[in-house]
């Protein structure tokens, strides 16, 4: 890649001041194939800027202070070695510099939490956010991207934690070859320090190698609070771009699309890796959250109605305050779909949280901002093969009696389920059936669940399990199908000898259970009365739902 005369290939490091940008220069300085240069760009920042510095007048004087000229002869100009290693800080990248600059050598990015800079910055330099410089660096990721140059991106607390690790890795995304080398230097002034080095690069210049980050940090000044609150998501976005590099891998998403989300957290709709909420909301403090699930059909949601008013009804038995209305919840639910573009095989996991606390507790009185809303929209097939069937096991762990936690509130205490889902995960099956306090059955860890004997169907009594919207949905249909319906208690022996089996849920829809505890249910194939049941409810599903706004039929 000779991109000048003299067939010197240029590394441009950018990044924001203390983030071992120096030791780094430092590293690659001491390959045999590399020359380095300190701050091309410095001159022509101050002369531009007018800032004052204390070495100001003799950087002026010494130094090329013209930045074009800087880029022509002296970043690109001709070398010795095959690599040039730029270190460039992102404030310096100023307006009117030749495209060239961006648009010739190989570039990457070096950022460090600004929690681990702020504490000892104002050495030379009061802080401030222009000076922290990470709105510039992700102005240069977001230049390099559009240029189809998207650069490596190092976290400085990799070269803290593991330098050879780190540096490989850095060498390979440039695709030089990695040095032992770079691993060690030796301690004391440089001859390509700039000349603001004394004062700067005192402890770098100590230095002989990376050193790992002190155990126990210095506390944050708090005049620098709002300071660091402007500067992380800067960083967070950078960060979420490194390359993860570690011993565990980097998981693939079930549904790759669902990479590039947006959700709606609290009044706002938010890209998936900004999606969080407050350490003080109350279902990070204790599970004090309801939830509903709904699924998307041909530009409508299914049982909307429905499942609103199940969520508000769980709301007011929880005694919920300044509870957003059933207009405002549709509102964002609605914007969500549309931001995203999702009208067809999307699932929304709809939650409602107390809200966030003014200090930590278990307290309600402590409750003082008002509900927190979360619409999370995923592309979502049903998650269950449906056109085979399932297995299920019987766990240990029983479903909870109104007596302790009424499931007909539909709420974020799921611990109980999700100790079932273990038991179900380490038998092999797809879920797994809970009984309740006196050992019948009740509903699986996810879903509502249904038996055929003789013709006839029956289901367990929703006093010890969710009053599932799905479940209802199907009751309707085995009437209207003039089916023989019971609800009652049912043994788990007269699920072991049913003649046909199903589950039912949002986001399962009807699925059909071929084996339970290693017992084949009927001949093992899905049954008639099951699969008439699942004709109809896909016909329900095309014909009703609530239509969102704007969305065209195709």
């Amino acid at each position: 890649m000779a991109e000048n005369n003299g067939g010197i290939e240029v590394i441009h490091s950018w990044s924001a001041p203390r983030s071992l940008s120096t030791s780094l220069m430092y590293s690659f300085a001491q390959r045999d194939d590399t020359e380095v240069l300190d701050e091309p760009l410095y001159a022509n920042f101050l002369r531009v800027t007018g800032l004052e510095r204390p070495y100001q007048q003799e950087l002026l004087s010494k130094l090329e202070s013209d930045g074009n000229k800087v880029v022509r002869e002296i970043i690109f100009g001709p070398g010795g070695k095959k690599y040039r290693f730029c270190k460039h800080l992102a404030k310096q990248l100023l307006p009117g510099l030749s495209e060239d600059l961006m648009k010739k050598g190989k570039h990457f990015i070096l950022i460090r939490n600004p929690l681990e800079i702020l504490p000892s910055f104002d050495k030379v330099v009061p802080p401030s956010f222009s000076e922290l410089g990470l709105a510039g660096l992700v102005s240069i990721y977001s230049q390099l991207c559009e240029l189809g140059k998207p650069p490596a991106i190092i976290d400085a607390a990799e070269l803290q934690a593991d330098p050879e690790f780190a540096l490989r890795g850095l060498c390979e995304d440039l695709g030089i070859p990695f040095q032992d080398s770079m691993l060690k230097w030796e301690a004391g002034p440089k001859s390509f320090d700039g000349l603001w080095a004394p004062w700067w690069y005192k402890s770098v210049r100590e230095s002989t190698c990376f050193t790992p980050n002190t155990k126990y940090p210095s506390p944050l000044p708090q005049p620098l609070y709002d300071l660091l609150e402007q500067s992380l998501p800067f960083y967070n976005m950078l960060r979420h771009r490194v390359k993860r590099r570690s011993s565990l891998p980097h998981p693939s998403l079930p549904v790759p699309a669902n990479e590039k989300l947006l959700a709606w957290v609290g009044d706002e709709i938010v890209p998936r890796e900004s999606a969080r909420i407050s350490v003080f909301d109350s279902v990070v403090q204790g599970g004090d959250a309801v939830w509903e699930g709904l699924r998307v059909y041909k530009g409508k949601i299914f049982k909307l109605e429905e499942h609103l008013d199940r969520l508000f009804d769980s709301a007011k038995a929880l005694a919920f305050s300044n509870v957003p209305t059933r207009d405002e919840v549709k509102e964002a639910i609605f914007k969500t779909l549309i931001y995203n573009g999702m009208f067809d095989n999307a699932h929304i996991r709809l939650t409602m949280t107390r809200g966030k606390k003014v200090t930590s507790g278990m307290s309600p009185a402590f409750n003082l901002y008002g509900c927190t809303l979360i619409v999370l929209a995923e592309w979502k097939l049903p998650i269950y093969d449906n056109t085979r069937g399932i297995t299920l096991v019987t766990a240990a762990t029983r479903r909870n009696s109104p007596n302790n936690l009424d499931s007909k509130i539909h709420h974020n205490n799921l611990l109980n389920n999700i100790l079932a889902k273990i038991e179900g995960n380490n038998a092999k099956a797809d879920d797994a059936i809970m009984l309740d306090k006196d050992g019948y059955v009740s509903e699986t860890n996810a879903t509502n669940i249904f038996l055929v004997k003789k013709g006839g169907v029956l289901t367990p009594h929703a006093d010890y399990c969710l009053p599932g919207v799905t479940r209802a949905t199907v009751i309707d249909l085995v009437v209207k199908e003039q089916l023989d319906l019971q609800e009652r208690r049912l043994s788990l022996s007269e699920f072991h000898t049913a003649d046909e089996v199903w589950t039912t849920g949002t986001v399962g829809e009807l699925s059909p259970v071929i084996r339970i505890d290693g017992r084949m249910v009927g001949d093992g194939r899905i049954g008639p009365v099951t699969q008439r049941l699942q004709n109809a409810y896909k016909e329900l599903t095309e014909e009703s739902g609530v239509s969102i706004p704007t969305y065209q039929k195709t």
